[in-house]
């Protein structure tokens, strides 16, 4: 039985956790992640499209949920207002299925 739980532990603990509800901080210290808005979506890290809902806002792929309560939050995010002060440069979309990494190597920024 404590194999069990151990192995349990073990697992929850090094899984991935993919976050896609952020809550945005306006301050840059309490920021897990600074954000930079571009005008096209080619200069862009990740493309982005925001839901209502937050059941849809998992998985890694650039569905957002704005969450309105920090603690409910998976990552703290702060827009900036220099690309050169950023971690994360994003393009926002209307359409969800544009929504996606551009740049893979930033994919981990918004793991949990």
């Amino acid at each position: 039985m404590k194999n069990i739980e151990i192995l349990c532990f073990l697992t929850l603990t090094f899984m991935p956790a993919e976050a896609q509800k952020v809550y945005d901080t306006h301050n840059e210290s309490r920021a897990d992640v600074k954000v930079f808005v571009v005008d096209k979506d080619y200069r862009a890290d990740l493309v982005v499209f925001t839901t209502n809902t937050d059941s849809r806002a998992k998985d890694n792929r650039g569905i957002w949920f704005i969450e309105h309560t920090e603690s409910r939050a998976d990552k703290k995010i702060c827009f900036v207002n220099a690309a050169s002060r950023a971690d994360l440069k994003v393009y926002f979309t209307n359409t969800e299925s544009r929504a996606g990494w551009r740049n893979p190597e930033k994919k981990a920024l918004m793991e949990k």
